[in-house]
């Protein structure tokens, strides 16, 4: 974990592309591919760990266990998502400083009434603008490393309008939020109006399917965004995989060449088998 790298790529406002990590395999996958940050997507989270839909079932300690583990295991700096703080003023100081020491680089907080939902379907009702003021200076507070970045989401778009979700975002940046996020822009031209409303790092969510014009990278800067997150790129392209290969072993009793498969010996070493070889060859008995 360095946050002073990605604490000072957002500050020069360098681009930042981030994959979403779900789980550790997906973790350890893509910290080996150089990318700047890794994002913890709570959909892909809380579907991989529960089953269930992101839709403010998951805890505190449910995220947080499973947040410090992709820390702990992984080298590229951390943004993770905490959704509303889970709870109230003293939840959120409490949900940033239990980030903060699992290691996280940036952490995401928004402006939904709990329990929350993905911020790319439908019914999501905000809370008064005040108190995520409140929840944001809280956090700046409760951070102990100047370095560890708050990112302020809203989600006021969807039932409020384009206007109501900048008119809150100014407010969290004054608030203190280091990054700031409109999520769900349904449009470029939405997207370019966000850019030039706002004068701190931004956040795009390109999530596939979703509400957003997923754009590249060279187009996002060009608009004005800082960090773009692709939260859903990895749990989407494992599903078509994991269809792909259980319907073939389902119609021919066995996986065939017409399923693509990860090299097992690289995965294996990627999973950290060598080590424990290694282990035991050390202490082998006599």
């Amino acid at each position: 974990m360095n946050r002073k790298a990605i604490a000072t790529k957002v500050r020069n406002q360098e681009l930042i592309v981030a994959p979403g990590i779900y789980d550790l395999i997906s973790a350890k996958m893509a910290d080996r591919m150089g990318f700047d940050a890794l994002y913890v997507t709570g959909y892909g989270l809380v579907a991989s760990y529960l089953g269930l839909p992101d839709a403010g079932m998951a805890t505190y300690t449910d995220m947080l266990n499973r947040i410090s583990r992709m820390c702990e295991m992984t080298d590229t700096p951390v943004m993770a998502d905490a959704d509303t703080g889970y709870g109230g003023l003293l939840n959120v100081a409490h949900t940033v400083k239990g980030y903060e020491r699992a290691g996280v680089a940036a952490i995401q907080l928004e402006d939904q009434q709990f329990p929350k939902k993905c911020g790319h379907t439908p019914n999501r009702p905000v809370i008064a603008k005040a108190d995520m003021v409140k929840k944001i200076k809280v956090a700046c507070d409760a951070r102990t490393d100047e370095d560890f970045l708050i990112i302020a989401r809203t989600d006021a778009r969807a039932g409020l309008g384009l206007d109501e979700a900048i008119e809150r975002a100014v407010a969290y940046g004054e608030a203190g939020a280091d990054v700031l996020f409109v999520e769900a822009p349904e449009s470029i031209e939405e997207m370019q109006k966000v850019c030039q409303s706002l004068n701190k790092p931004l956040l795009a969510n390109m999530v596939t399917g979703g509400k957003t014009p997923v754009l590249p990278g060279k187009e996002l800067k060009a608009l004005g965004y800082t960090i773009a997150i692709h939260p859903a790129a990895g749990f989407l392209s494992c599903a078509a995989g994991l269809e792909k290969a259980f319907m073939d072993l389902r119609e021919h009793g066995t996986v065939t060449d017409a399923t693509p498969m990860y090299d097992f010996s690289e995965f294996t070493n990627m999973i950290g088998f060598p080590d424990v070889w290694a282990f035991e060859k050390r202490y082998a008995e006599d």
